[in-house]
């Protein structure tokens, strides 16, 4: 396969390097960036723009991959299909400093962005959802789409300034759950949370001055956990919006558990309900 593109200065390659460092070219071009061979294989092909692969990656059989991955080759032969400029070879140096990890694996898609309205987080049964207030860790973020999906919620509703989902660091945490995991970013965290109570979803904030044990409570009924800041909590407003306020019993000194553990604690024990 033929080495198309050769310099870094190309503005194919300046706006995709782009989408990786600021959110604001991100919002302006509608796309993301998900980088190596796991996550791309993972696309929904309805989803995306470009497909990049490095000299190196692309000089393996002829521009095949070397080892048997047939949903990968049908992603690269998608590409294909889908004419000039999808499917793209870049030279080995320009692609290592378009990437964003370390060890670029040699493939990198841009994708285009998803689009929920917070009633798509309401189409199960019984809904199971997070709440995230301010939210500030990428790792955090990802983390907890891992979690949600594995435990089968519906999704995740976030305050507006909560991390961006499409922060590289977020979707490489996310390991493809970003892309079947609705989320939605309210401009109203408190009123969504009221919303949602006054359509019967039972409302818990994880607290740390919460008065029950987070066991005592019947998580086969719908429910959504609100988690807070990672430095600070949960803000007043938030807190009092919702229904009640749970702890997780901890031994030892420790305080107080990170955001995403906590809601992984939380999640599992709504599944683990769910399942009896």
């Amino acid at each position: 396969m033929k080495c198309t593109i050769t310099s870094f200065n190309n503005n194919r390659i300046k706006d995709t390097a782009a989408l990786l460092k600021q959110a604001r070219a991100r919002r302006e071009q509608d796309a993301f960036v998900v980088e190596g061979i796991r996550m791309c294989r993972e696309i929904p092909k309805g989803k995306l723009v470009s497909l990049y692969l490095s000299e190196e990656l692309a000089s393996r059989a002829g521009g095949s991959i070397s080892e048997p991955d047939p949903a990968l080759q049908d992603l690269i032969s998608y590409a294909k299909s889908k004419g000039e400029g999808v499917l793209e070879v870049v030279k080995q140096d320009v692609f290592e400093r378009m990437a964003d990890t370390k060890s670029p694996q040699g493939i990198l898609a841009v994708v285009r962005q998803f689009r929920y309205e917070e009633a798509d987080l309401l189409k199960q049964e019984s809904p199971l959802l997070l709440a995230l207030e301010n939210l500030q860790d990428p790792g955090n973020l990802g983390t907890m789409f891992r979690s949600g999906e594995a435990s089968g919620i519906g999704g995740i509703l976030m305050s507006k300034d909560t991390v961006d989902v499409y922060n590289p660091k977020v979707i490489r945490s996310t390991m493809g759950s970003v892309f079947r995991v609705p989320f939605f970013y309210t401009e109203d965290f408190c009123g969504s949370i009221r919303q949602l109570q006054s359509r019967g979803i039972q409302t818990c904030a994880a607290h740390l001055q919460g008065s029950e044990s987070y066991e005592a409570y019947d998580y086969k009924k719908p429910t959504v956990f609100i988690i807070g800041n990672e430095g600070n909590g949960l803000t007043k407003e938030a807190t009092e919006a919702a229904a009640c306020r749970l702890k997780i019993p901890m031994e030892g000194q420790v305080e107080s558990l990170n955001a995403a553990t906590a809601a992984t604690v939380l999640l599992f024990e709504a599944a683990r309900q769910r399942r009896n």
